[in-house]
This record gives C-alpha cells, sequence and structure tokens, in this order.
C-alpha cells in the first residue's frame, strides 16, 4: 500500500495534505523515511573522496529533508489536533526519533569527517553562513557526546529516550487534566459580573455537553474571565485551586515523581558531557552564557521590580478591604486587577473587545507586516487544512510567491492550550532553488457564538501580535541551510521579533487603523486609546515579579535538582522573593510548567524577560525615528531573514549601532 507520507505531495507548493493523512500512514512513514534518512548519512560516511565542506557538512545540512516534513507535520498535529491515537502513536515514534538522532551524533566515521573539515577549516574559502554552519555541525556533535567513549555513548542514548518519552508524557497529562474538568452551572445568580458575551460562551459550552445552564472549563478563554469578573468569591477560589492543581492532585495524571525523574536525568545527561548542571550545558550555547549571568539578569530585575509590585498589590488591598475581604487570596487577584483598571482607566475588557473583531486585527497585523516588510497575503482555498476552523494564506512580496501561513485560531478538545507558531517546512536554498516555508500560528482566542463574531481581549490582541511576530521570522527567512534558517537562533534571541510586533498595539497612530466597533463601525475613542497606553504597564510590577519567579524556579529545577524531596516545598522555597500572596497548599505551577518540561524553555525561560530587554530597546530606536520608518524596517527585516547565521549580539548591533540598554526596559515598565 502506498502511503501518502513518503509520498512527493501534488499539491500547491507541496503543502501538506493533510485530509488524504490517515493515524495509520505515520508509523510505517517514520520507519521509512528513518531508514532512508541513514542511507543518506551512510552515503556521507562511505564517501571515498577525502572529507570536505560540500561532502560532508553541506551533505548533512541538507539530509532528512522528507523526515523533516513528516516529524513536523506529526508533532504539530499532535499539539493541535491530537486524538488517543495520536498521543499512542507519538509514544511509539519519539523514542523512534531519539534513537535515531543518537545514531546520527554517535557515528563515529561521520563525526571523524566533520573533525577533519573543522580541524582544517582554515584551508576553506568559507564565507560567515558557512563557518557559522561549520561551527554549529562540530559543537552541535560534541554536545551530543562525539567525544565520549562507547560506554558513555551507550548511557546517554538510553538517557535522551527516556527524556524524549517522558516529556511527553508531561505534556498529554497536563492535557488530559485540562481536558477532564469542567465546572457546571444551572444557577445563574452564581455568574454574576460575569459579561453576557462569556456567560453564551458558557451556555454553548453546555449545550455542547448536552447540559443544562452554564459550563466553565480549564481552557484559557473560558477560565480567564470567570476569574476576572465572578463577584462570587466562593466560585472564583474553586476555578483557580481546580487550575492550580492541574496534574497535582495525586490523579493518574500527576506529574510530580515524572518532574524529579526529568531533572534528575537532565542532571545526569549534563555530567556524563563534562557540565556542572543542565543549566551550564543549555546556556553555553544562548547569549546570556552562564547561570550566573542569568541569575544575576533576574536578580537585578528583582530588585527594581519588587517596590512597583508591592506598590500595586497594597492598591488591590485596599479595594479588597471596602468588600470586607481582610487578606487577599491569589484567586482575589484578576477580580481586583480588573477593579482597579476600571477605575483607574475606566477600561475593561468587555467594553474594548467589541473594537477587536478578530478577522479585523488579523488584517491589521497583516497590513503592519506589508507597512514594514512589504508582505502581502491572499487567502487561498485550494491548501489543504487539517482541520475546518483552519485558514491558509499565500505570503506574497513584491507579487511572488514567499511563504505559506496556516492560522488556527480557537479552542478544540483535541488542541493542547495556550499560544505558538511553528513551521511545517523550512526555508532554505538548494541547487539554485529557494525553498519557502510553510507557517503556523495556533491560538485558543475566545471563538464567535450565535450572537457575536469572535472578539478579542486586549490580551489576546497583543498574543496575535506576539505570535504573528514569530512568524515573520519564518516568513522572511533567507538563508542557505535549514538548520540556521527563520526561528533557529539561539533560544533568548528568539522573543525579540514577538515582543517588538506587541509594541504597536499601544500606538495610537497604528491602533486607529483597526480598533472599530464590530457594530457601528466606530473607531475606539481618543480617550480609551490614551487609557489602553497608559494601561500598558498596569501591574508591570506584579507581572514582572511572576514573570521572574518562573524564572527563578526553572533554574533551581537545572541547577540543583539534587535536593528535590517534595515538589511543592521546593517550588515555594525557590520563589518565596517573588510570591505576593499566601500559598494554597493543594496547588503547584511546577507540575503545569509546560515550557520547561515539555516545550524548549528548560534553563530558559528568563530569556523572556532577556527579549524584553532587547525589544525595548528595539522599539524606542523607531519611536525616536517613526514607527514606520524604511530604513529602520528595512535594517529589522535583515536582522529577522539572517536567522541563525550570525552571533545574535552582533546581528542586533548590526541593525541598532550598540548594544542593547536595559534602561530602556525599566524606562518603559516603571517609568
Amino acid at each position: 500500500m502506498s502511503n501518502i507520507l513518503t509520498q512527493k505531495f501534488s499539491t500547491p507548493y507541496n503543502s501538506v495534505p493533510f485530509p488524504q493523512i490517515h493515524e495509520e500512514h505515520y508509523l510505517p512513514a517514520f520507519e521509512e523515511l528513518i531508514a532512508q534518512a541513514e542511507q543518506e548519512i551512510n552515503e556521507i560516511t562511505e564517501n571515498p573522496e577525502s572529507p570536505t565542506f560540500e561532502n560532508t557538512i553541506e551533505a548533512l545540512a541538507y539530509s532528512g529533508e522528507k523526515l523533516e516534513v513528516v516529524s513536523s507535520t506529526f508533532f504539530n498535529i499532535n499539539s493541535a489536533e491530537t486524538n488517543d491515537e495520536i498521543q499512542n502513536i507519538a509514544q511509539k515514534v519519539s523514542p523512534m526519533l531519539t534513537e535515531f538522532s543518537s545514531k546520527i551524533s554517535q557515528n563515529e566515521a561521520l563525526f571523524e569527517r566533520i573533525k577533519t573539515v573543522f580541524d582544517q577549516k582554515n584551508q576553506y574559502a568559507l564565507n560567515p553562513e558557512q563557518q557559522m554552519l561549520l561551527n554549529e555541525t562540530y559543537k552541535g556533535f560534541v554536545r551530543s557526546g562525539a567525544l565520549l567513549n562507547e560506554s558513555d555513548k551507550k548511557k546517554l542514548e538510553k538517557l535522551n529516550m527516556e527524556l524524549s518519552v517522558k516529556s511527553l508524557q508531561f505534556g498529554q497529562n497536563v492535557l488530559a487534566a485540562t481536558n477532564d474538568y469542567f465546572l457546571h452551572i444551572t444557577d445563574k445568580q452564581k455568574l454574576k459580573g460575569i459579561p453576557d458575551t462569556v456567560l453564551e460562551q458558557y451556555a454553548q459550552e453546555a449545550t455542547e455537553r448536552n447540559l443544562d445552564g452554564y459550563v466553565i472549563t480549564l481552557q484559557y478563554p473560558s477560565y480567564l474571565p470567570a476569574v476576572t469578573y465572578a463577584e462570587n468569591r466562593e466560585l472564583r477560589k474553586e476555578l483557580t485551586i481546580a487550575n492550580g492543581k492541574k496534574s497535582f492532585d495525586g490523579k493518574s495524571w500527576d506529574n510530580q515523581e515524572l518532574i524529579k525523574e526529568i531533572v534528575s536525568l537532565r542532571q545526569e545527561k549534563s555530567q556524563l558531557l563534562g557540565y556542572e548542571n543542565y543549566a551550564a550545558f543549555v546556556l553555553e550555547e544562548r547569549m546570556a552564557k552562564s547561570p550566573l549571568a542569568v541569575q544575576k539578569f533576574l536578580n537585578e530585575l528583582l530588585e527594581k521590580a519588587t517596590p512597583f509590585a508591592q506598590k500595586e498589590i497594597e492598591e488591590l488591598r485596599i479595594l479588597a478591604k471596602a468588600d470586607h475581604i481582610e487578606e487577599m487570596q491569589i484567586w482575589d487577584h484578576a477580580y481586583y486587577a480588573e477593579k482597579l483598571r476600571k477605575q483607574k482607566f475606566d477600561l475593561n475588557d468587555e467594553e474594548l473587545k467589541p473594537y477587536f473583531q478578530l478577522n479585523k486585527v488579523e488584517e491589521a497585523v497583516f497590513g503592519l507586516a506589508e507597512k514594514l516588510f512589504g508582505l502581502t497575503f491572499l487567502e487561498r482555498n485550494d491548501i489543504p487544512k487539517y482541520h475546518p476552523e483552519v485558514k491558509t494564506y499565500e505570503v506574497l512580496e513584491n507579487g511572488h510567491h514567499k511563504a505559506l501561513l496556516y492560522t488556527d485560531y480557537h479552542p478544540r478538545k483535541g488542541k493542547r492550550a495556550g499560544a505558538w507558531m511553528t513551521s511545517y517546512t523550512q526555508q532554505y536554498k538548494k541547487n539554485n532553488e529557494n525553498h519557502r516555508p510553510h507557517i503556523s500560528i495556533v491560538c485558543n482566542f475566545t471563538p464567535a457564538t450565535k450572537e457575536t463574531p469572535s472578539l478579542l481581549t486586549f490580551q489576546e490582541v497583543t498574543t496575535l501580535f506576539h505570535e504573528f511576530g514569530h512568524a515573520l521570522h519564518g516568513i522572511l527567512a533567507n538563508t542557505q541551510y535549514p538548520t540556521l534558517s527563520g526561528t533557529s537562533v539561539k533560544w533568548d534571541f528568539v522573543e525579540l521579533p514577538s515582543q517588538f510586533l506587541e509594541n504597536y498595539c499601544y500606538e495610537p497612530e497604528f491602533l486607529k487603523t483597526f480598533a472599530k466597533h464590530y457594530e457601528t463601525g466606530e473607531v475606539l475613542p481618543d480617550e480609551k486609546i490614551r487609557k489602553l497606553a497608559e494601561s500598558k504597564n498596569f501591574m508591570e510590577g506584579y507581572q514582572t515579579l511572576r514573570q521572574i519567579g518562573f524564572g527563578l524556579l526553572d533554574m533551581a529545577y537545572h541547577t540543583k535538582p539534587s535536593n528535590i524531596s517534595n515538589i511543592k516545598e521546593f517550588e515555594t522555597e525557590k520563589t518565596k522573593a517573588t510570591n505576593l500572596y499566601p500559598i494554597h497548599p493543594e496547588t503547584a505551577a511546577s507540575t503545569s510548567f509546560s515550557h520547561i518540561f515539555q516545550g524548549g524553555y528548560s534553563a530558559g525561560y528568563y530569556s523572556y524577560k532577556w527579549a524584553e530587554v532587547l525589544d525595548a530597546d528595539a522599539f524606542q530606536y523607531f519611536k525616536e525615528n517613526g514607527i514606520f520608518n524604511e530604513n529602520l524596517a528595512a535594517k529589522f527585516k535583515n536582522l529577522l531573514s539572517s536567522g541563525g547565521t550570525q552571533d545574535p549580539m552582533e546581528l542586533y548591533k548590526n541593525f541598532r549601532g550598540s548594544e542593547p540598554k536595559i534602561e530602556n526596559l525599566l524606562k518603559r515598565a516603571f517609568g
């Protein structure tokens, strides 16, 4: 039986033919494509000619092309449209890919050829991108254990396989725990304070479950409005605790032991490779370079932000006291923060939502990409989709094909929480052809109801701009090699484009072009735009401490993993400097901290704040010279299109003329 996944796709731009792919195709396809990729490696190692950059380094960079596409497709579907069968396949496929990866990284004949080229690099006339590829390839092999003895190589292979399976299990547990919980309410009085548009959403959820009344879930667009607007404190408490108990309640999806196993395996791996701890291993390849530099950075921010955060919480306590609450709890935060925001700026999400219709916000972000970078977006109905809600666009530059973009905006049972950008195929150049990328944005925005179109909270607006910033990094990619293309950059540099783009959401000149009432067409009034800009830093101290807390916790797990006997106690101890509310005994953040235990942010969560320093500095440059300045946009476009071909600090200095200054972040955040 022919397998669609192993054939050349006969679709526009070789896009993934989703409707033709069935679950039973994946496993045989992986088996066949892994064998094919292994054969490509054998051809490199068995080449009778002496090793050269072209026949070894370049050949390796281009190998496994079809396997990469199928892997991306499968794991993207596992995140955006999964089911039990897909998850079962993932448990089989992950160790297969880990084993394949280990075979390559521990292939002595291959490494000998790489080392020969590396040792003779001065004999080659390599351009900067080729030099980067050679250095990264050699270093990648060394960091994957190429210099270890046979026994230690076997240990490393086993560790990598175990980590692959356990990380996957962590994410599946969080998804299962999220989907398992729902709160069914028949008494509308208990939902007092929650806006009607949200109640419609809850009623629709109940109908879909064949229930009367209302259903609230732990999906973000359902959970957040409840804890923000519900006057019923017990309801807020119940939902907050349920959310905080995810994979921490001793049920079958509990992640506590899994965390201990993951951090222990990571520590063992890093020590086997000659590093003191996993953070030291990871940070060697980041802009920050060392755990000490990260801790210094986080502590400097902590010192600056703490007084602002404490002042903010004191303001909330005054409001809560008026409601006879003597001691505020974490489930009171969003509710009183929203009250204070309303009091200070006369703004609330529900008031603003009618001005942010999803398709208009999307048009705006597309328009911004056209203004800054000369890109246009044409919806295509002939590009296959994995779900009816997905939209597909051809991205054009000066009328020429640049990329494909998939957008997938609303929650579903088979979609993990959060928002992310990913790709199905990378950009690269080969045989005089520039292979253009296929990029995807996946979110969990408030869906349309029978009465209203999809209307976004302002936070959802900034989320769309954030993910679109990542997408631009992929779309604008223009490098020779796939391993250096698009978002294949140092991890603490990857958030710069996404966070940079968020700044535009607060600029009156830009906001007025799209923030229009979905029924009347009225532009968001100047007064509200002014207040929106003023409110940008609302609760910034609290949010900064929260992010620092996650960053410190991440660093603690990956610098001191041997002293973890109790997850809750460890978490409480490591985040105590950033905790502004009493700790509830039934909740823990670690057990659903997917960024570091399933995603790629292990020993790297600090990079969100690190990138904020970069984005504040970069946008200040635009503010000083015009937010649509063509010359600056051209320089920023060059930064984005360069991917990982240069050292990120050098790339940044080429754009800005100097290293980023933390003062621009502090000025933006705290005045």
